[in-house]
């Protein structure tokens, strides 16, 4: 945190008093920074560090950064330092930040709508090799993370990138993120309306403009056409679903104020129902909302989502017609409930034109750039040009015809990618995890991997769908609350008593059909060790204990204490 004025060291109750100034919304008049973070924002736009970063940072070193960019301003183009190799879970919360810093970074790669050509992803490949040594994970927000990444390196970097159309401008930071999509915009057969043009036209007209770039908090878009709804629509700080209205046709329900962390909120639904051509407007019209009107004291309560709470749909649609669209909008109905229990697109399926997409499952995400150059040459080969990530860390290979399908189904499955994947591998999720983030407690990519293996083995004849979300801290990057099984990352004692690795678990959560949080069994944690032979033991008592065609989510919030155990 920036440092403060010195005080006197007695201060009047009027003084005292003078010193609590609202939320800091700044529709009320509230300028003044209240916090670290809210100074360093009003000190300097953190879309100016680029320069900074190319004409000092780069050519000087880590150690020539300002503290206030290292672990502020460049994270508005896509750059956190990653942690120090050999800290454990225990030091997380004790450790000063600089002692938590290596001096490499995580860079994330922004992929709007999830799209890439086959050049793009062979230069994200590339560039993993040269700079990365090798990393490239697939994120739950259609990203690429690179790790291992020198300030050196990073003019270099953003040149191969751009040569292709990629960025990372404002990839992190308080501001409008990735706008995530559906990986089959504009190609599946049952779309409502493809919601393209409106994630293009955000992209190009807001994103890196200062209009947006100094808002309370990170900023959180998803926009589908999809009747599978495969966006997490519910989670998102603002959300387009498409909808058909009764009278004006094909458009988009509009929802707000989702997210997850500690304190996790689903979102609500406006009850307005909005064209394509007007998805832009509406969406700067509630940045707007949120950049005014939104929480600036107090860092955790920041996110959309807390005005959402205090105000209600009904109040934050009446600021956002009056104050900013300058317009009713127009009531509409709600989507319905998903057209299938699976939303990541995985194996082989028709496209509006005749031609296929082939989704893939990776192991958690886990990539390297070696293979993605590898993904690339293959879709290629098989005379595609285009590929698509997932909010699931899938992958999808577009415009395949009939007759290339067995022979790209078989090079990606000699790759490790399934098309026809277990409901472990194709359901189960990690975060980044101690290996890297700085906030983590606990191991989640290898643990994730494993367990897919282990559950494989020891039960082949499970086929539900089934998701297992694994986080290595209480943040929730990997969405634990929702998740069929939700994984919180933690220190527990094992049975010596000795402090190890381990998860709080969470059952029971869903997104889609039915949405809500997992449910908490007081005491319920097991040790990294123990994860498998607890996961085998709820999922037999399951498969014994289930009625007739019933969801895991719905058995898990009837379950004993002991069946859940």
């Amino acid at each position: 945190m920036a440092a403060t004025p010195e005080q006197p060291a007695t201060t009047t109750p009027r003084r005292k008093a003078g010193r609590h100034r609202g939320e800091g919304q700044w529709a009320v008049g509230h300028h003044t920074p209240l916090n670290g973070n809210e100074q360093f924002k009003k000190d300097d736009d953190g879309l100016n560090v680029r320069t900074r970063i190319e004409t000092i940072y780069s050519k000087r070193g880590f150690d020539s950064i300002d503290p206030d960019d290292l672990r502020g301003r460049m994270r508005w183009w896509g750059l956190y330092t990653q942690r120090r190799p050999g800290i454990d879970g225990g030091r997380t919360a004790v450790l000063e930040p600089e002692e938590l810093d290596d001096k490499h970074f995580m860079l994330r790669v922004r992929i709007d709508g999830g799209r890439l050509t086959t050049e793009q992803l062979r230069v994200i490949g590339e560039i993993s090799q040269e700079y990365a040594r090798g990393t490239a994970d697939l994120t739950d927000r259609q990203n690429v993370q690179y790790h291992w990444i020198r300030i050196e390196d990073v003019p270099a970097i953003w040149e191969k990138l751009e040569a292709v159309g990629l960025s990372t401008a404002e990839a992190c930071g308080d501001c409008p993120r990735v706008i995530i999509g559906s990986p089959v915009a504009g190609i599946a057969a049952d779309e409502i309306i493809d919601g393209t043009p409106a994630v293009d036209e955000i992209h190009d007209r807001y994103i890196g403009n200062q209009e947006f770039s100094n808002l309370p908090r990170k900023f959180k878009t998803a926009i589908s056409g999809s009747p599978v709804q495969d966006v997490v629509h519910e989670i998102n700080d603002i959300a387009f679903v498409g909808v058909v209205h009764p009278e004006h046709g094909p458009g988009f329900d509009v929802w707000v104020g989702g997210g997850l962390s500690t304190n996790p909120r689903l979102a609500e639904r406006l009850g307005a129902w909005v064209p394509l051509d007007q998805v832009p407007d509406v969406w700067a019209g509630v940045v707007g909302v949120f950049r005014d009107y939104g929480y600036r004291r107090l860092r955790t309560r920041a996110r959309l989502k807390f005005l959402m709470a205090d105000w209600g749909p009904a109040k934050f649609r009446q600021v956002l017609e009056d104050e900013y669209l300058k317009h009713p909008l127009i009531d509409g109905p709600a989507p319905a409930q998903p057209s299938s229990r699976w939303r990541d697109h995985v194996g082989v399926h028709q496209q509006q034109d005749g031609r296929f997409y082939i989704g893939f499952a990776p192991r958690v995400g886990r990539v390297d750039g070696s293979t993605l150059a590898k993904i690339a040459g293959l879709a290629a080969a098989h005379g595609s040009d285009r590929l698509r990530t997932t909010v699931e860390q899938k992958m999808l290979i577009l415009d395949v015809e009939q007759d290339q399908v067995d022979s790209l189904v078989a090079g990606l499955e000699a790759l490790d990618f399934q098309v026809k994947p277990s409901p472990f591998r194709r359901g189960t999720m990690a975060c980044t995890g101690i290996e890297f983030c700085k906030l983590a407690i606990v191991e989640t990519k290898a643990r994730g991997a494993s367990l897919i293996d282990e559950l494989e083995r020891r039960l082949p004849d499970f086929d539900e769908p089934l998701t297992i979300n694994i986080n290595g801290c209480p943040n929730a990057c990997a969405r634990i609350q929702t998740a069929d099984i939700g994984l919180k990352g933690q220190l527990v004692l094992d049975a010596d008593g000795k402090q190890v690795e381990g998860y709080q678990v969470h059952l029971g959560g869903a997104l889609g059909l039915e949405a809500g949080f997992g449910r908490k069994v007081r005491g319920l944690k097991v040790t990294s060790a123990e994860l498998p032979d607890y996961v085998e033991r709820v999922l037999s008592r399951f498969q014994e204990q289930r009625e007739d065609g019933e969801r895991f989510a719905t058995w898990a919030a009837r379950a004993s204490t002991e069946s859940l155990s």
